[in-house]
């Protein structure tokens, strides 16, 4: 409807399937009726909030913001999955990023090694055990951020060094939201608070524009 809407042709439902799907597997909510508001949300910032040919927010992650400080009954799960299933869903993403050759694989791993570093650093400041950040990195909200959220295409950093930047950026913030404001929600909040600084980071830094391809010009490719 949108797409009709704003008059814009080829819609690829790649896009809104990612959105959806980490929608579905975060989002936790009291009715059906903020699971339903929540993709509204999501997909309508896809076409209102753009800039320079990009969404501004991850579409996703600003959905499950707003109802998080907006809606009473919204919460997400950080733990899910449990230790087993977690380590089976990082394998399972890890080779989804190789076989697909996103380019956007390093901005995965670029956040993933700095929030690690970050949770094995304040341990070690605090005299905790290392049990407690590898607990700490076994979440299931934790991989889904890291490879469908902050790794999206069409709103991180085009060039790597940038991505770079943008990742370590997310990965502090998150850990002052976390530890010093006892924020629970601190990933996605961070992850939304510094978007706009990826249009910064594009103009300092430019590289190549992502843009979905048909599987025709991928095959080509």
């Amino acid at each position: 409807m949108c797409a009709r809407w704003f008059g814009l042709p080829g819609l690829d439902l790649r896009s809104p399937l990612i959105t959806g799907l980490s929608l579905s597997l975060l989002l936790r909510a009291d009715t059906a009726s903020l699971f339903a508001l929540a993709g509204v949300i999501a997909i309508a910032s896809k076409f209102l909030l753009r800039l320079d040919g990009k969404h501004i927010f991850n579409p996703a992650g600003f959905a499950i913001v707003v109802l998080l400080f907006a809606a009473p009954g919204v919460w997400i799960s950080p733990g899910q999955w449990g230790t087993n299933i977690w380590f089976a869903a990082l394998l399972t993403f890890l080779a989804i990023l190789v076989l697909q050759a996103a380019r956007r694989s390093d901005i995965a791993i670029f956040f993933l090694g700095s929030h690690a570093t970050l949770l094995f650093a304040r341990a070690w400041w605090l005299g905790d055990p290392a049990a407690i950040p590898l607990h700490q990195l076994q979440s299931g909200a934790l991989l889904i951020f890291t490879f469908f959220m902050i790794s999206d295409p069409r709103t991180s950093p085009d060039s790597r060094l940038g991505r770079f930047l943008f990742a370590l950026a997310v990965a502090l913030l998150a850990h002052w939201l976390a530890f010093f404001l006892q924020m629970r929600p601190a990933l996605y909040v961070a992850l939304i608070v510094l978007a706009p600084s990826v249009f910064l980071l594009d103009a300092v830094l430019p590289g190549r524009r992502f843009a979905w391809a048909s599987p025709a010009n991928e095959g080509a490719s």
